[in-house]
């Protein structure tokens, strides 16, 4: 990939010397290369098994040209997609109330992101979020407000309650009315490294299933589930939102990144920081995944169990994170 990166880079510097006549030195500025002299390639990086069909598509427009934004969209859009992913999107688990309520957030390496929460009826929130970073001047939409809008921006109100899900919640309803659960968890968050060494993110669920109607967890929320430096790395969540949102998990794994720690060392901090401040952490679950902009990753769970993909040009697998307790 490095060579074909200095390719594109020698055809425009050698376009801009053949325009040398006609300019005045101090206006010509050549386009030097943004990647680092130990990058390792494009790769995407997911939470839990179902991130391996969501990095193949997302791999997959990397390889063709696309940039990371576009990748880690399109890629977190095929779990939203799957009504057999019962946490996110279309199939999520719905709250106690029997509602199936959306958060997510993308962010690309400039800084620029978007967020939707407590969306309802909308299939892929990922692309709503991306128009509210596009088209608006604000960060975050939620609830009734984030429908409307992405309704006028033409999507497709939809009934995302499942006959599976519905079931589900049924059964749920006459074993316990007051018990919630952890255990479905299963948040997708991507990251993706593109070609030209550009890095964004994507998070999107449907929350812990039986929540109170109105919850709204770390998913939607930048710098908890989902933040992304262009100059260090990026860093995401999956879990017990409320616990990564005391600790703002995910801006503190890229900011320790940027200290000089290694992705699996950040995120190990992340975790242990967890358990130094919050009693009941025996009780849930949280992993994070990150990477750097070199394209080293790094992943660890509070609990056994948590798994993440991994897809580079050469391999694709499914990787037990290591674990704290």
């Amino acid at each position: 990939m490095k060579i074909k990166h200095s390719r594109k880079l020698f055809l425009k510097k050698s376009a801009a010397l053949s325009l040398l006549p006609f300019f005045r030195p101090e206006y010509l500025q050549l386009e030097e290369s943004n990647l680092s002299e130990n990058f390792r390639g494009p790769l995407v990086l997911s939470t839990w098994s179902h991130g391996m069909a969501a990095n193949q598509a997302a791999m997959a427009l990397i390889e063709n040209g696309s940039n990371a934004l576009d990748a880690a969209e399109a890629g977190v859009r095929v779990s939203e997609s799957d009504p057999n992913v019962s946490s996110v999107g279309y199939g999520g688990l719905p709250d106690r109330d029997g509602y199936v309520t959306l958060d997510a957030c993308i962010m690309d390496w400039n800084g620029n992101c978007g967020s939707v929460s407590f969306l309802q009826h909308i299939k892929n929130p990922i692309s709503v979020a991306r128009k509210v970073m596009e088209k608006t001047d604000h960060v975050m939409l939620s609830g009734e407000g984030a429908l409307q809008f992405a309704l006028n921006q033409g999507f497709k109100k939809e009934n995302l309650l499942t006959d599976k899900a519905k079931d589900r919640w049924v059964e749920w309803k006459k074993s316990n009315l007051k018990k919630s659960v952890i255990d479905d968890h299963d948040t997708i968050a991507m990251l993706a490294l593109d070609e030209d060494g550009q890095i964004a993110g994507a998070c999107t669920t449907s929350g812990l299933a039986w929540k109170l109607h109105g919850r709204v967890g770390d998913s939607p929320i930048i710098g908890a589930g989902l933040f992304v430096d262009g100059k260090v790395g990026g860093a995401a969540a999956t879990g017990k939102g409320e616990s990564v949102i005391k600790i703002a998990g995910s801006h503190l794994i890229v900011e320790l990144m940027r200290q000089g720690r290694s992705p699996l060392d950040a995120c190990k901090e992340a975790v242990e920081r967890i358990v130094e401040k919050q009693p009941d952490h025996r009780d849930f679950q949280v992993g994070f995944i990150a990477c750097n902009i070199q394209g080293e990753t790094g992943a660890y769970s509070l609990q056994k169990g948590f798994q993440y993909a991994l897809n580079t040009s050469t391999e694709q697998k499914l990787i037990d994170s290591d674990h704290l307790l």
